[in-house]
């Protein structure tokens, strides 16, 4: 069994597609074919269920993909022990991030980390948290900053900081000469909010269920700049992270507090419990840690 098979079948388990696989590993589709029937030979079993023109991967598939991301990541770990014989002088470093708080919590430790360590190559990826997750467990993220809690048994997680949601109301809306609403105004206020499958709907959702309703938006939209282009238009009022209207600073737009009760999420670093943290993941931690006490993020 050769580590190429293992490659060639894994992205073949991603798009369960020969000819789409073959694309993008650069190589001929028969030569793609012919790997995988060596592998399954060498397996003893057959790897995929192929009814017409769809692929589906079989039991012995399945386990094969687990056990192939496991020796993938044991190599990952071989190589980044070993670059840590060279310190910080070199190599990557790999980050997925909310993109609630891509812009306003990681430039100044980004800008740090680039001045201290100029070559290190760091990747920052905005993304939702499921496929943060995913990224880490798949060996192609090195640490993740998720919303908290994190139930999961291969990744550990460090709490960073609290961060309050805020109401946003267009500047000659009603309620915009609030000193601070409840969640109530969610009942009869027009509003535009993150769809359902969105963690901060899914907190909203929850405290708006405690108060014995379910908030019933005009509109969903599924990034936060549309969200609060459509407020500053008044077409309705809208519920974020109050550190990043802050950080936008919307002038068609006013942040009222929420209060009785607080509604607060907290943000944390995740990263996989068995993989090595090199030096530079952890020197990347440290200062995030600093940049939050030094920002008094709340």
């Amino acid at each position: 069994m050769e580590l190429k098979q293992l490659e060639y079948f894994m992205v073949l388990c991603q798009e369960l597609h020969f000819t789409r696989a073959a694309e993008k590993l650069g190589i001929a589709q028969p030569s793609l074919s012919q790997q995988i029937r060596l592998l399954e030979h060498e397996v003893g079993m057959p790897l995929f269920d192929r009814v017409g023109k769809k692929n589906m991967l079989t039991t012995a598939g399945k386990t094969l993909l687990h056990h192939s991301y496991n020796v993938f990541h044991e190599l990952s770990q071989a190589r980044a022990t070993i670059s840590e014989l060279q310190g910080l002088e070199r190599g990557t470093l790999k980050v997925g991030a909310l993109l609630t708080v891509v812009n306003y919590l990681l430039p100044p430790t980004v800008i740090e980390f680039h001045h201290s360590y100029p070559n290190v190559e760091l990747f920052i990826h905005g993304l939702r948290t499921g496929d943060i997750y995913k990224g880490l467990l798949e060996n192609e993220l090195d640490l993740g900053i998720v919303f908290l809690p994190m139930e999961h048994g291969e990744l550990e997680a460090v709490p960073l900081y609290n961060e309050n949601l805020a109401l946003a109301a267009p500047l000659e809306h009603p309620l915009a000469q609030k000193a601070f609403v409840t969640l109530h105004i969610l009942k009869d206020t027009p509003s535009v909010l993150l769809p359902d499958t969105y963690f901060l709907r899914q907190v909203v959702n929850e405290q708006c269920r405690s108060l014995s309703f379910t908030p019933q938006p005009v509109l969903e939209m599924t990034t936060m700049e549309s969200i609060v282009n459509m407020v500053s238009k008044g077409i309705g009022i809208t519920i974020l992270p109050k550190a990043y209207l802050d950080y936008i600073d919307n002038p068609n737009i006013r942040t009222i507090p929420i209060q009785n009760p607080v509604v607060t999420t907290q943000i944390g670093i995740v990263y996989r419990k068995n993989k090595y943290l090199c030096a530079a993941s952890r020197v990347f931690m440290e200062q995030l840690i600093t940049t939050v006490k030094d920002e008094r993020f709340s």
